[in-house]
């Protein structure tokens, strides 16, 4: 048993085993109570490209998260609304802006963790990697500065909420809508401040200069913060582990070891989406109100385990992020971080002295990961 497997087992130990039973029974299958599930990257990725499956119907991230975050938050919009907030939000999130942002926040917390390491301590990698997620995604939503207390609370906030979703959930009960209107409402009020304050060195700022709504800029702070730190907290400690696991490290092609690594990992296990009119999927006829799961990780996890010589066929690549007009928008700032990170530990000849898988989370990952330099 690989130490990813470990990882997925003690995340979710009912449902993948059953998810890895699924892909066994063919590219597409129909599971009652869950959906139709998709197995097939090709597949996948036409489903992600087909207009008839949407995000805002019955069984899709809409049902979750529209009645948390309101109706225009890009995870739960489609057609000329979803092309025109998407459109104003995409200056954003170039290259160049969100590696400047990740440069000037992370700066002194690698400097910090680098040093420490060349001392020959002992670091929990999550713990760090908690720290500067939440201190990234809080200079998103407009915090500025702020403690490593602060950072490691709003992280764990925003695991609190995603904690609420299962394989088999279609909607947040009443009580778990009051939960996640709480936290992110918390976030709201932060995102609201920043806009007002028109300061265009803050996201906020640079979105109402762009002619975005207070409204969209409260909705987009809640998303971000949804999306835009567990996936690069739970994914940095794992590409760690893998490249210790085979044996590599310095000298590796990072980007290409990125994008190994994401095959394998694959932060987003499933995406969601619902048939609106008659169609196929991979053969197998579907309805309106049907539900379509993608199961990201087997479509992933056919081609093989981690290797850093694969070249990732078209079909695959980055499906994990999504496909056409739904592609991760925050993409390049998860890279960016990655990037930064890896980069400055990878400077070192780093072994793992110890490790424990996280229990009941949703993305699968370490509770501790404790690197020491050799």
């Amino acid at each position: 048993m690989t130490e990813e497997t470990r990882l997925y087992l003690a995340a979710h130990p009912f449902a993948y085993p059953l998810i890895r039973l699924i892909a066994r029974l063919g590219p597409v299958v129909r599971v009652p109570g869950v959906g139709v599930v998709v197995n097939d990257a090709a597949v996948a990725r036409r489903v992600l490209m087909d207009p008839r499956f949407r995000k805002d119907g019955p069984g899709s991230p809409g049902d979750l998260w529209t009645p948390v975050l309101g109706p225009s938050v890009l995870l739960n919009m489609e057609g000329a609304a979803h092309a025109t907030l998407r459109a104003k939000l995409a200056p954003l999130f170039t290259p160049s802006s969100v590696s400047a942002l990740v440069t000037d926040v992370l700066a002194q917390p690698l400097k910090e963790l680098s040093a420490r390491l060349e001392r020959g301590e002992s670091v929990d990698l999550v713990h760090h990697m908690r720290l500067m997620a939440g201190a990234v995604i809080c200079r998103v939503i407009g915090l500025g500065e702020i403690s490593a207390g602060r950072a490691l609370a709003l992280f764990a906030e925003g695991e609190r909420v995603a904690s609420m979703v299962s394989l088999r959930t279609r909607r947040l009960n009443p009580r778990q809508v009051a939960i996640a209107r709480e936290v992110l409402d918390g976030i709201g009020d932060i995102a609201s401040a920043a806009y007002r304050a028109e300061d265009p060195s803050t996201v906020m700022g640079r979105m109402r200069a762009l002619g975005l709504s207070e409204a969209e800029a409260r909705g987009a702070a809640g998303a971000f913060f949804l999306t835009g730190t567990e996936t690069v907290a739970t994914f940095v400690p794992r590409l760690i582990a893998l490249l210790h696991d085979h044996g590599a490290g310095r000298g590796i092609d990072l980007d290409l070891a990125i994008e190994e690594a994401m095959r394998v990992t694959t932060p987003t296990p499933v995406m969601l989406r619902s048939v609106a009119e008659p169609a196929h999927v991979g053969g197998a006829p579907v309805r309106p109100g049907d539900r379509v799961l993608i199961a990201t990780h087997n479509c992933a996890r056919a081609y093989g385990p981690f290797d850093l010589s694969r070249r990732h066929p078209p079909e695959l690549r980055r499906l994990w992020f999504g496909a056409g007009a739904h592609f991760c928008l925050g993409y390049p700032l998860a890279l960016a971080e990655i990037r930064a990170v890896a980069s400055v530990l990878l400077r070192h000849d780093l072994r793992i002295v110890g490790r424990r898988a996280a229990r009941g989370v949703l993305i699968p990952t370490y509770e501790h990961l404790w690197i020491r330099a050799a």
